[in-house]
């Protein structure tokens, strides 16, 4: 009897993560790529690795002056 409760607690906490899944808003492919370009369109200018850094002292990724010998 207890395998029998245990099993049928399971199967409900599957019910109601599917009803949780099923109740989530979904969108289109094309719906969500289409708002993916406007975004990337809009932020363009911000994107570094699109268009650059103004100078190398801004660049955080920028190569670190090699060490001299003392």
């Amino acid at each position: 009897m207890d395998v029998m409760s245990s099993s049928l607690q399971q199967q409900r906490i599957v019910v109601e993560q599917l009803r949780r899944e099923a109740a989530i808003d979904r969108q289109t492919v094309s719906e969500s790529s289409a708002k993916m370009m406007k975004y990337i369109t809009e932020h363009e200018q911000e994107d570094y690795l699109w268009t650059g850094f103004t100078s190398q002292k801004v660049n955080p990724f920028r190569e670190k002056s090699s060490c001299t010998a003392l």
